[in-house]
C-alpha cells in the first residue's frame, strides 16, 4: 500500500491544517475503498515527539509515529506554522534532513501556507515557484531570495513540489492533491462533501497591500510616501525622480531592489488597494472610485484592477460591499 505522511513538526504548528488535511485525505481514502474494494493509501501523522500541544495546551496531537521510523513515503505534507519561522527552522533540522532524503527517494512534498518557510529551509524550493500567505510574502522573499515566490497563487506545482497560499486556502490544495493521488471523481466527491470550491487558483482578491517598507533606502521610502499621499494625481516617474534628485535609471533600479516592484507597478498596487477599500465601504460607483484614485480611462482601470485582484471592479464590489447586496 502506498503512503502519505502529514507532518507534525516540533515547536509551532497550525492545528487546523493538520486536522483538515488528515480528515479530507482520510475521507478520500474511504471513498476509494467503497468504489475499489481497497484503501489506496496508509495515511499517518508523523512527528518528532509523542505529543504536541497547541494553543497553550488547549489542544494536543498524538502523531501515529515518529517521522524517523518512516523509511518510504509517497507524499509528505508540511503544515502551516505560527510566525516564529527562524525558531521553527532551527528546531526541525533532523526533519528537514528527512524530507530531503525522502524527496531524493521519490517522495513528493506539499507545503501548506507558511509551511513554505520550513520547506524552503530544506533547499527543495531553490529556483522553484512557490506560494505562501500573502501577508508574509515580503518576509519569505527576504529569507529565501532564490525561491521564485508567486504570492498571488493559491497553488503552485513544479517537479513534485506543491505549495499553497494563505490560511484556509489549504483546503483547495488538499482537493488538488486528492485529484492527483486518487482521481477526479474522488476530488469532486470530497469538494461536495466538504463544500470546497474545486479548481480555485488565485488568492489575489484576498490580498491587502500594505506597501513594502522593510528596507533601508530612505530615498525610496520618500518616493513611496509621495505615491501614497497623492493617489488622485497621475504621477510622472520622471518628475518624481527629479524631485528626489536621482536619475530615472538609478531610481528604477533602487525602487525594484527595495520593494520588488517597479515604481509604476507599486503605484498601481497602491491605487488599486485604495480602490478596493472604497468599493468595499462606500456607495460610490465604479467611475467615481476610478477618478478618486487618479484614473480617467475606464478600460485601463478595469484591466489593472483585474490583473491585480483577479476580479473586475464591479465583481469585487458585488462580492465585498454589503450594501450592494441589499
Amino acid at each position: 500500500m502506498k503512503h502519505i505522511t502529514i507532518l507534525v513538526p516540533a515547536g509551532q504548528n497550525n492545528l487546523s491544517s493538520i486536522v483538515g488535511a488528515y480528515k479530507i485525505l482520510s475521507r478520500a481514502n474511504t471513498y476509494w475503498k467503497a468504489t475499489h474494494k481497497n484503501y489506496r493509501y496508509k495515511i499517518e501523522l508523523a512527528g518528532s515527539a509523542k505529543k504536541v500541544d497547541f494553543h497553550d495546551g488547549l489542544f494536543s496531537c498524538k502523531p501515529h509515529t515518529q517521522f524517523s521510523s518512516i523509511t518510504k513515503t509517497n507524499l509528505i505534507i508540511v503544515p502551516s506554522l505560527n510566525h516564529n519561522y527562524e525558531t521553527a527552522i532551527k528546531g526541525n533540522k533532523p526533519l528537514l534532513d528527512w524530507i530531503n532524503r525522502q524527496h531524493k527517494n521519490g517522495a513528493e512534498v506539499a507545503s501548506i501556507c507558511t509551511g513554505a518557510f520550513l520547506l524552503a529551509a530544506s533547499g527543495l524550493l531553490n529556483g522553484k515557484r512557490c506560494s505562501t500567505h500573502w501577508a508574509f510574502a515580503d518576509t519569505f522573499q527576504s529569507m529565501f531570495p532564490t525561491v521564485n515566490l508567486q504570492a498571488d497563487q493559491i497553488i503552485t506545482a513544479e517537479n513534485g513540489i506543491y505549495t499553497n497560499g494563505g490560511a484556509y486556502s489549504f483546503l483547495n490544495l488538499i482537493i488538488y492533491l486528492v485529484e492527483k493521488y486518487f482521481d477526479r471523481q474522488t476530488a469532486i466527491f470530497c469538494s461536495k462533501v466538504f463544500q470546497i470550491e474545486i479548481d480555485r487558483q488565485s488568492q489575489s482578491e484576498f490580498t491587502i497591500f500594505t506597501g513594502q517598507k522593510s528596507h533601508n533606502d530612505d530615498v525610496i521610502k520618500r518616493a513611496q510616501s509621495f505615491i501614497e499621499n497623492n493617489l488622485q494625481e497621475k504621477i510622472s516617474m520622471e518628475d518624481l525622480s527629479l524631485k528626489l534628485a536621482v536619475s530615472r535609471r538609478n531610481f528604477d533600479r533602487r525602487f525594484i531592489k527595495a520593494t520588488g516592484n517597479t515604481p509604476v507597478e507599486y503605484t498601481q498596487r497602491v491605487k488599486i488597494e485604495a480602490a478596493k477599500k472604497k468599493l468595499e465601504t462606500s456607495r460610490k460607483n465604479i467611475n467615481e472610485v476610478m477618478y478618486e484614485i487618479g484614473y480617467s480611462d475606464v478600460k485601463a482601470f478595469r484591466e489593472v484592477f483585474k490583473r491585480i485582484t483577479g476580479l473586475s471592479p464591479l465583481a469585487y464590489k458585488t462580492r465585498y460591499n454589503k450594501e450592494s447586496m441589499n
